[in-house]
């Protein structure tokens, strides 16, 4: 799996703590740098075998058509792009017009993750979006319009002031429009980010436990009642359109992350780049390492495998806690996850221990005390 990082954007929203900035005068020397750094790095993943490359950020959407053909243009000299399965690139709504689908159409992008959020325009400008319900729904129309068969789509929930009924509204128009995949995220809190400083000033008040509850049971029962197969505690998607680079993430294959603040992981070091983007574009330019390493030691390596795959529909395969930790640790597992089993938070199922619907709402919990 290959990820790039776009640190750049038109604008920050209220809620988004990720590195970005509105500089888009270096974009050009950034994409070299990119080009710098899979040519150093390129050992550290199986490039003959890749199959997924998700182009996220920031706004990878600010990349003109021109700046769009020169990164694939790098990536196809180092990469045999027609054997790469899913080509994802995370675009902002605002951003698409007939001319960026028409480049998007004459590049190898297979797949496109729309950051909508809401379809509520009053949400829309509480977190900062630069888009509204209307532009989002154009967006999505061109970018069908251009052929665009693998479309996925982002709501957040448990905004501020968000209601029941808001929330049911939006979850309708995605339905309606029926994209292939729908990711949808409990509004968290990050420390730098615009709400975070309004909610410590008092200026906003964080939604309800409850409230977010029920959001959540009418977000899985509408989605999956409407065909969608919830196959991650936040990702839904039609059969045959799960996301492969995500599903990657969450199953344990090795990925490598180019760009500023980029991870990259081989199944046993993980690799963070520096979350700065002048300086990241300097070093690897230079040909000076941009990155630090964290060795993982067998119980964050034990503790990470239970968080990730108790997150998917598939849950942990019991055999293989077994085959990579030892039956020391399988002992541990099922020991601390016996009181979950028999108050139905969690169930074991085919060799697996998988969350139950009841048991997603707590699943952090659940997780903290199933870790070593």
């Amino acid at each position: 799996m290959l990820y790039i990082h776009i640190p750049f954007c038109a604008k920050r929203c209220f809620y988004c703590d990720f590195h970005s900035g509105t500089n888009r005068s270096v974009l050009d020397k950034y994409i070299l740098a990119l080009e710098a750094e899979l040519e150093a790095r390129k050992s550290e993943i199986a490039i003959e075998e890749l199959h997924t490359i998700y182009i996220g950020g920031g706004t990878p959407s600010l990349l003109t058509p021109i700046q769009l053909q020169k990164l694939f243009s790098v990536l196809g000299n180092k990469i045999n792009i027609p054997q790469v399965k899913e080509i994802t690139i995370e675009v902002n709504p605002d951003d698409i017009t007939e001319e960026y689908v028409a480049a998007i159409r004459d590049l190898p992008i297979n797949r496109v993750s729309m950051g909508v959020q809401s379809f509520d325009n009053r949400l829309l400008q509480l977190i900062g979006r630069r888009h509204d319900s209307n532009k989002a729904i154009e967006a999505y129309r061109l970018l069908r319009k251009a052929g665009i068969e693998n479309l996925s789509i982002d709501l957040m929930f448990s905004l501020p002031t968000q209601t029941i009924e808001e929330w049911e509204s939006s979850i309708n128009q995605a339905i309606e429009l029926r994209p292939e995949h729908i990711s949808a995220y409990d509004l968290s809190y990050e420390s730098g980010s615009v709400l975070t400083q309004k909610l410590k000033r008092g200026e906003i008040e964080a939604c309800s436990d409850e409230t977010s509850i029920a959001m959540y049971n009418i977000l899985v029962d509408k989605l999956t009642q409407s065909g969608y197969e919830h196959y991650e505690i936040s990702n839904f998607a039609l059969p045959g359109y799960h996301s492969q680079h995500n599903s990657g993430y969450w199953n344990g294959t090795p990925y490598l992350g180019l760009g500023a603040s980029a991870h990259s992981f081989d199944g046993k070091v993980r690799r963070a780049n520096i979350s700065n983007t002048a300086i990241y574009i300097n070093n690897v330019c230079e040909g000076i390492p941009a990155f630090e390493i964290e060795e993982l030691s067998p119980r964050e390596s034990y503790n990470e495998t239970i968080f990730t795959r108790m997150r998917t529909s598939a849950g942990v395969d019991l055999a293989y806690i077994e085959q990579q930790y030892g039956k020391k640790n399988l002992q541990h597992l099922l020991r601390e996850a016996a009181s979950y089993i028999a108050e139905g938070y969690l169930k074991e199922q085919q060799g697996r221990l998988v969350l139950t619907r009841k048991g997603i709402v707590i699943s952090d919990s659940i997780c903290c005390n199933l870790f070593l």
